[in-house]
């Protein structure tokens, strides 16, 4: 068959190197966020114009690749 792709049954992956990206994939997560939060992000997003998760991540990897020493308080 002209143009057919042959696929073995068995491939030999032995001395394939290690995926370099592996450690930059995402994880999927679940976390409660107050609606406050989700709401300012919601806002950001309509002037912005980028979807308030991506806007979430992007606020998350800022402070992450910036080493962010966060500030902390409880409510009471």
């Amino acid at each position: 068959m002209k143009g057919a792709i042959h696929v073995r049954d068995e491939y030999d992956f032995t001395n394939a190197r290690k995926n370099p990206y592996l450690g930059k994939l995402k994880k999927q997560i679940t976390i409660n966020v107050s609606n406050s939060t989700i709401d300012y992000f919601k806002e950001q997003s309509e002037k912005k114009g980028i979807p308030y998760q991506t806007l979430m991540i992007l606020y998350l990897n800022d402070c992450a690749a910036n080493k962010r020493d966060l500030q902390v308080t409880t409510e009471g």
